[in-house]
């Protein structure tokens, strides 16, 4: 396929670097690990790459500080993309609180301006926020000022919704969608009709989640299988990556690499990337078949569920579980995996109150409260 949009975007590289699963410093399960990150950043940065992302929810502000400490302090400014997002629904009590996380990014970064400016994973349930508050016209605003360069938003619903944020806002730059194999064509996510409403508006797509949260670098047997015999050399999180640039209207696809050695392995096949060949696509729909043979649940660790649970469930480790048992059959790591969580926690699933809240945050649109039910059944 030909990237007609890369035209348009020539001095943006096609891999980007995604800031929402930095390293963690040694025995911190918040604190970055800036050294790490550091060694990160240069080694992008060495291959030609230059697409930075992060958000103001993302750590609680310590993505957007390392993006200070490991990027813009230590290179010209006008030598990356740094992109982030303002969040409208989360932890904003008012019109101001919403619009201030534009004036924190700026200081949290240091960067002067915003390449790209995101309105922060937009559903149905939280459109509203964005249009009380007026943010729609608050970011035009800051790209008159000059302190963005270019505005979109990331989205996580359906189609319809999306034809008409595009339709409304038709002077959007860009939008950024959740596109991977194992998705294509999965009828709660949607990601081939929410690209085709895209591109049916001509608008131009940076890709999140390529590797669905790390569970197509690590794929259930039968995927795994089927790649490996395609081409024994390749990673299976570079057919993911691969399959994700190679589709027409793609500026960037985002990696939320967390060690140095998942960012060389995406260098290795990024930095002089190849669209995906007619032999490789058919490799591609095999794979999307035995995936959809396997119920799993589809949680990529987002954890957009976890600030409003009144009882702390760590919603996305107790999945992250289920999923070992589900994909890969190994019981004992599920239930070890689960333990570990679920005892940190101070919380099982089984203690689930069935309130809700987390299935309404969920951009996966996955029915939380059963899953917790079958995870306490097969893990407890």
């Amino acid at each position: 396929m030909i990237n007609q949009d890369k035209q348009h975007f020539q001095e943006i590289g096609h891999l980007g670097f995604g800031l929402m699963r930095l390293p963690k410093a040694a025995g911190s399960d918040s604190e970055i690990d800036l050294e790490q990150t550091k060694a990160m950043v240069d080694h992008f940065m060495a291959a030609g790459l230059n697409y930075f992302d992060t958000a103001y929810v993302y750590g609680d502000g310590r993505s957007e500080e390392a993006a200070r400490k490991a990027l813009v302090e230590r290179y010209p400014r006008e030598s990356f993309k740094l992109a982030t997002k303002l969040c409208a629904w989360m932890g904003c009590d008012d019109e101001a609180s919403a619009k201030q996380e534009f004036y924190t990014s700026l200081e949290r970064t240091g960067a002067g301006y915003f390449d790209f400016y995101l309105l922060h994973s937009i559903k149905e349930d939280n459109l509203d926020k964005y249009d009380d508050y007026g943010i729609w016209d608050f970011v035009k605003e800051q790209k008159e000022k000059g302190l963005i360069k270019r505005w979109g938003f990331s989205f996580h619903d359906k189609p319809g919704l999306l034809d008409k944020l595009l339709t409304d806002h038709p002077d959007v730059d860009f939008v950024q969608l959740q596109l991977n194999y194992a998705d294509w064509d999965d009828l709660k996510i949607l990601s081939r009709a929410n690209y085709e409403v895209a591109r049916a508006h001509n608008v131009s797509i940076v890709v999140m989640e390529p590797v669905k949260g790390g569970l197509l670098a690590d794929p259930p047997a039968p995927v795994a299988k089927i790649l490996k015999e395609a081409d024994p050399a390749a990673s299976p999180a570079s057919w993911a990556v691969r399959f994700a640039a190679s589709l027409d209207g793609v500026i960037t696809v985002l990696s939320g690499m967390s060690t140095l050695e998942q960012m060389d392995d995406n260098l290795s096949y990024m930095r002089a990337f190849k669209p995906l060949s007619y032999e490789e696509q058919r490799v591609i729909a095999q794979a999307q078949q035995a995936i959809a043979d396997i119920d799993s649940i589809s949680c990529t660790a987002c954890h957009y569920c976890m600030p409003g649970c009144p009882i702390n469930m760590p919603i996305p480790d107790i999945f992250t579980a289920m999923n070992k048992e589900i994909l890969y059959h190994k019981t004992e790591d599920a239930k070890v995996a689960y333990a570990f969580a679920t005892d940190k926690a101070g919380t099982r699933a089984s203690d689930c109150i069935a309130c809700g809240q987390c299935e309404d945050a969920c951009p996966q649109n996955i029915h939380v409260i059963s899953r917790l039910r079958d995870s306490a059944a097969a893990l407890e």
